[in-house]
């Protein structure tokens, strides 16, 4: 086999991608800190039972595990910052007032999520400790609407879920709580003939909201039908209240929003989340872009449960879905231990400018930059001049 072959779904990135990804991430962290996130940079390995902690089974799958030869016990390639956010607020941190921290590093997963993803995904996202109100999720959506504005997603489209409906249908039904993780499976792939399947002896009203949750999915007038068809259980209640008011808070907070939908069976996410829920979609693409949600109960496994809210979105993915990078200005300079040379040369990169020497058989074959301006000498002076 060649030495330079990669694992499957594992890729370099080349300049013209990398210097993409590479701006996107200053630009999106720069907004971040205007709203006040305050950047961390977790580790790589972790402990397995602290990487997995409060994560549920779909992160644990998706976990690579190796042997520590230092300690003997088992660590985790991260799959997630999540949790480890969660963790550096619960236990390192441990501050009492609301915390808003933000994130960006590559995670590795053990499968890819679809057909054309990589398993190393480049993770951004944003997180809000210790607020338990609508606000805090309220900032987050607008938050994560914001940051696909700044990429250059100008329409998208904002699905709103929330994991206590399911919840609330499954709290009095004993016998649907022992296949949850089934029922979650069916939902998230809407095939109704298997929630038929496994719901055929449970009792009625619990089979009848099941049933419906596949078929709620539209627009707004989804919570209304929500509210006819499903049981009028506590849980739901305050669910599709909660549902309606971040509908309408999307609606006055952004303009980069084509639509807002509410889809009660996706349920991404669920294993952790514990509140309302969304995903952001753009055109031509199946999978969503960002995903994010209420997860108040993660922390409990680091010994300060806290509410929380956040999201994360894929940087490789969201620039492989931008147009290509042009290729950027420069100028050409000659190679001279000239002060007059250097000192130009120096003020010329201070004031941002590309500045490239010319090396001994240098044909300047870049695809990031191109020279269309160069450091010329005439009359003791170095001037630009342009090139044709």
């Amino acid at each position: 086999m060649p030495n330079w072959l990669l694992p499957e779904n594992i890729a370099d990135v080349l300049p013209s991608e990398a210097r993409k990804i590479e701006e996107l991430r200053r630009a999106i962290i720069d907004h971040f800190h205007l709203y006040g996130y305050e950047l961390v940079m977790p580790p790589m390995l972790e402990y397995l039972e602290s990487l997995l902690a409060g994560a549920g089974q779909d992160v644990n799958l998706r976990t690579f595990k190796l042997v520590d030869q230092l300690s003997g016990r088992t660590l985790g390639i991260r799959a997630d910052m999540t949790t480890q956010v969660a963790r550096i607020d619960a236990h390192l941190l441990n501050r009492p007032s609301i915390t808003r921290l933000c994130y960006s590093g590559s995670v590795l997963h053990t499968r890819p999520n679809g057909l054309h993803a990589t398993r190393e995904p480049l993770q951004i996202g944003a997180e809000i400790y210790g607020h338990a109100g609508l606000e805090a999720d309220a900032e987050i959506q607008e938050l994560a609407l914001a940051s696909l504005a700044l990429a250059g997603f100008k329409h998208v489209r904002l699905d709103l879920c929330h994991v206590g409906i399911l919840r609330a249908i499954l709290q009095n039904d004993a016998e649907a709580q022992k296949n949850e993780a089934a029922l979650y499976a069916a939902l998230r792939a809407k095939d109704v003939p298997e929630l038929e399947k496994i719901t055929a002896g449970y009792a009625a009203e619990t089979r009848r909201a099941l049933l419906a949750l596949p078929g709620l999915y539209g627009d707004a007038s989804v919570i209304e039908r929500a509210r006819k068809v499903l049981p009028e259980l506590a849980g739901i209640k305050r669910a599709l209240n909660e549902l309606e008011a971040l509908a309408k808070l999307a609606d006055t907070v952004s303009v980069t929003i084509a639509s807002v939908t509410i889809d009660l069976a996706d349920l991404g996410g669920y294993q952790y989340e514990s509140g309302a829920m969304f995903a952001i979609y753009v055109a031509g693409l199946p999978n969503a872009v960002a995903r994010g949600g209420r997860y108040d109960h993660v922390g409990e496994a680091f010994g300060r449960a806290r509410p929380a809210t956040g999201f994360s979105m894929d940087l490789r993915e969201l620039a492989r879905l931008l147009p290509a990078a042009g290729a950027k200005r420069a100028i050409r300079a000659p190679w001279g231990r000239d002060n007059k040379l250097r000192e130009t040369i120096a003020s010329l990169r201070k004031a941002g400018e590309v500045v490239i020497h010319s090396l001994s058989g240098d044909e300047n074959d870049q695809d990031e930059f191109e020279c269309d301006r160069a450091l010329v000498l005439e009359n003791g002076n170095w001037i630009i001049k342009n090139l044709g």
